[in-house]
């Protein structure tokens, strides 16, 4: 077993990550910026180290830093959690080049799934269903671009090879608006990832978000824990999220999950993993995967009773997966609600004081957060500053908790997303379940334009 970990991160997660440690016997590392300093993992750590100023690239996103502070502490391991340096192959490298375990896959396939366009054409290869598309970066030929195009048939999306989290992408439906399209796209790819390499691919109209949690040990072990669905979204980002996916059948869902299990095996993956895919008209496109635990990760733990963090630190220790496929068994329903910091109608950041906070509780009922009364939200990072999540025996069942948890949760002194969450809850599409990624928007949309509330 490990024995010291450096936690690289902040917030909820870095709480969730020390949680797990210390239920295994692991002492922890926590490092922070010097706003920080305050926070509940910080003081809960076996040691902690301040690594820089406020801005992240001075702190969360200094490698050396972060480096040095395992150093100093004789850790054997970092832990990136999600976001930040998660994602950093050549943080990853950096990490096991000093002589430290990097709790997620290696390097090389960090940064095989990082190139958008070398991960489809790796999927293609082992099988993974993909959106038809250009199957490689586009060139500066106009006319060859223009036939991909109508190959693929309007509409389009051009995206960029190095994007994620919405950045980078851009909707095309004629001819005429392509070639400016894909010079726009480029020129904000390098600015924004240092990469101008764009791909195109059809543009689903619409979809669902519906993605496929994975383990292996990189030993020649790996399984699925089902499916997420995560279609609640509002300008490409997650808002709501939920386990199992309504209307997947458990047919679909092995049938998928097995084809994501041999995707891991054949390019030798290492930890927990997402297939991310859009799912329309009963078939999956895979989109991009991520190489890390994800921030709705406690939905599939609800419905399955397995511990991910936990099993991210025994396959980092050298394990091998314990856990077999006929074990994975999904129980009930469950439901998480991302609270955020922010204005739940202009959706502006509301940094600033806690004054009160009283978490949720009863039957089914988690709430993984670092606040508490007095905590002061910074205005440096993520609007995020919790997640609150249920389980029940049903989905009808999990959302009648989740309306619960929601009138019971107070954070005074700023404003959240509580208000727009409650909204959710209560919308029929919501409720009915099976609704595609643009159907908040949508709905957020006619809200402004009416001025009434969802639902």
């Amino acid at each position: 077993m490990l024995d010291k970990v450096v936690i690289a991160n902040r917030g909820e997660i870095a709480l969730r990550i020390l949680r797990a440690c210390h239920a295994l016997g692991i002492k922890t590392v926590a490092v922070h910026s010097t706003v920080d300093r305050n926070l509940k993992h910080v003081a809960m750590a076996d040691e902690s180290v301040c690594i820089g100023p406020p801005p992240s690239a001075q702190s969360y996103l200094d490698i050396p830093a972060i480096i040095a502070a395992a150093e100093v502490t004789d850790a054997q391991a970092i832990h990136p959690g999600y976001g930040f340096l998660s994602e950093n192959a050549d943080f990853a490298e950096r990490v096991e080049q000093s002589g430290f375990i990097f709790i997620g896959p290696r390097a090389d396939t960090i940064r095989l799934m990082g190139d958008k366009v070398e991960a489809i054409k790796a999927m293609k290869a082992a099988g993974v269903p993909c959106v038809p598309g250009s199957g490689g970066p586009l060139g500066d030929d106009p006319a060859e671009n223009a036939r991909i195009a109508e190959e693929i048939g309007y509409p389009v999306i051009v995206k960029a090879a190095g994007g994620g989290g919405g950045r980078g992408m851009r909707v095309v439906h004629t001819a005429a608006a392509l070639h400016n399209a894909i010079a726009t796209t480029k020129s904000e790819a390098k600015a924004a990832f240092g990469n101008d390499m764009v791909y195109m691919e059809k543009f689903l109209e619409n979809p669902r978000h519906v993605e496929i949690q994975v383990l292996a040990d990189g030993q020649g072990n790996a399984i699925h824990l089902g499916e997420r669905d995560c279609s609640m979204q509002r300008r490409h980002q997650k808002v709501v999220e939920e386990a199992p996916a309504p209307g997947i059948t458990e047919a679909q869902r092995a049938e998928i999950g097995q084809v994501c299990v041999e995707a891991c095996l054949r390019i030798g993956y290492r930890g927990a993993g997402t297939f991310e895919f859009l799912y329309e008209d009963g078939r999956f496109y895979f989109i991009e995967m991520n190489t890390r635990i994800q921030v709705e990760h406690p939905v599939t733990e609800m419905v399955t009773g397995i511990d991910l963090v936990r099993e991210q630190l025994l396959i980092a220790a050298g394990h091998k997966l314990s856990i077999r496929q006929e074990d994975v068994v999904l129980r009930g329903h469950a439901i998480e609600c991302r609270i955020n910091a922010e204005d739940p109608d202009t959706f502006m950041p509301c940094p600033g004081l806690i004054k009160h906070f009283h978490a949720p509780g009863g039957p089914g009922v988690r709430v993984d957060s670092h606040i508490y009364e007095s905590y002061r939200v910074p205005s440096n990072y993520d609007s995020m500053i919790g997640k609150l999540i249920v389980h029940g025996a049903d989905r009808a069942q999990a959302i009648a908790r989740m309306r619960v948890a929601l009138s019971e949760m107070v954070i005074d002194g700023i404003k959240t997303n509580i208000p727009l969450q409650q909204r959710i809850m209560a919308d029929p599409g919501f409720r009915q379940g099976g609704m595609n990624i643009h159907y908040l928007e949508k709905r957020l949309k006619e809200q402004k334009e009416k001025a009434i509330g969802l639902g």
